[in-house]
């Protein structure tokens, strides 16, 4: 029993890696912006999407992970061999175009913790994307792999935050299993921050790094078990840094009446005389963990993307001859999205929400093609999904679209 228990353990750390990196960099910049914005201006009553979304989130990247196991390749390999070169363009612009984004989410993030600590962006945004690019050009697959696993353990501060915040327990247990008044519905402003939240938890890049993650990592359908307590180990902890992050703000801004952030640093220099330093500390370093991270992975994802798409070589265990295109797109996201967070007075909350807003209404359209693919026998054979993974899905992509529609309702009511 104990053999059998260590070969378990000794097999999860070999493939542990995709699962787990994949959902943290879920905690990007953007992401900490929209859940300290949900927290700072409605308080706990979005903490009840944190149970849903990681049902969700579970589901839909064990079932990414599993096709790339089993067909051994990417999702935009399959998309373009499955429905056309035309489908996957348009997919692949469109990620391209909320990916850009994100990424400058990344660097704004990087310039704000540090601006805290009186470190001009002007020298700290040169310095990290320099830094973010040397990561992938000159890093095999194994070393970036472990820079970004230990990336992953540092959001353990949003966790101690959260606890130093000094929020009233009771009442976010309580928020988190019942759902809220329906009155917040009719509220166009808490709409768009439901389905940023969904955005910004199961973005639609995830899926499209972390199988091409697992096809690169080797992983088969044999070692496939393990892979799939990654995705769900990562899954739990994204969303409860999440959750802690929504606490931490609704305890401190939202409790105080702030409920209006400019960018992810005036949660944490908030936080200062509200919760102490330490709770701005962690806050502030945990900002630019997230940002160094997820400026790393980002433009990785979608250089993975377009370059699959197109039937490109691809990653980072090539070299710059070998993947070109890999290697250049990469290097523009980088430089960029850096140069776009240089701009004195760059409106980054609209952007980030937004953003994320863009992330969930894209959203569908991805798990439509994902469920397409996988429940398809002569491709997945044994492994298709089960009346369970499909229910969730489709419930997802259901809610999801019903949402959008929501909130474009809305706002076209003014």
């Amino acid at each position: 029993m104990l053999k059998r228990w260590r070969t378990r353990i000794v097999l999860f750390l070999a493939v542990l890696g995709p699962g787990f990196i994949t959902a943290n960099v879920d905690n990007d910049p953007n992401g900490i912006l929209t859940y300290s914005q949900s927290g700072a201006q409605y308080g706990y009553t979005l903490l009840w999407t944190m149970i849903p979304i990681t049902l969700a989130l579970i589901v839909i990247q064990e079932m990414c992970a599993r096709m790339g196991a089993v067909t051994g390749k990417g999702l935009s390999d399959l998309i373009r061999e499955e429905f056309g070169l035309r489908a996957t363009t348009i997919v692949m612009f469109l990620l391209v175009l909320v990916n850009f984004g994100n990424v400058i989410g990344e660097f704004s993030g990087i310039a704000g913790s540090l601006e805290l600590f009186h470190v001009s962006k002007y020298i700290a945004v040169p310095v990290c994307a320099v830094l973010v690019w040397l990561l992938a050009v000159r890093g095999d697959y194994k070393s970036v792999e472990k820079v970004f696993l230990a990336a992953s353990v540092f959001y353990f501060a949003y966790i101690i935050a959260g606890v130093l915040s000094g929020p009233s327990w009771h009442t976010a247990w309580v928020a988190t299993v019942r759902l809220p008044s329906h009155t917040v519905w009719r509220e166009s402003g808490y709409i768009l921050m439901v389905v940023s939240v969904i955005g910004t938890t199961i973005a639609p890049w995830m899926q499209f790094y972390l199988q091409s993650s697992i096809v690169e990592k080797g992983v088969t359908a044999k070692t496939y078990a393990a892979s799939r307590l990654d995705v769900i180990v990562g899954s739990i902890f994204t969303d409860v840094v999440a959750w802690f992050i929504i606490v931490a703000c609704a305890a401190t801004l939202w409790a105080h009446g702030m409920g209006a952030i400019q960018d992810p640093a005036d949660a944490a220099e908030a936080m200062k005389p509200l919760a102490g330093s330490w709770s701005f500390l962690l806050f502030a370093f945990g900002l630019f963990n997230a940002g160094f991270f997820s400026a790393s992975v980002l433009p990785l994802s979608t250089a993975y993307v377009v370059c699959e798409g197109l039937g490109l070589e691809s990653g980072v265990d090539k070299r710059w001859n070998e993947a070109p295109f890999f290697y250049w797109l990469y290097t523009l996201l980088i430089a960029g999205g850096a140069a776009v967070v240089l701009i004195p007075n760059f409106p980054l909350v609209k952007w980030a929400i937004e953003s994320q807003a863009l992330n969930g209404i894209l959203l569908p359209v991805v798990i439509i093609y994902m469920l397409l693919l996988i429940n398809r026998k002569d491709l997945m054979g044994e492994h298709v999904n089960s009346r369970w993974f499909n229910a969730i899905a489709w419930a997802t992509a259901v809610i999801v679209i019903g949402l959008s529609v929501m909130l474009m309702v809305q706002q076209f009511r003014g």
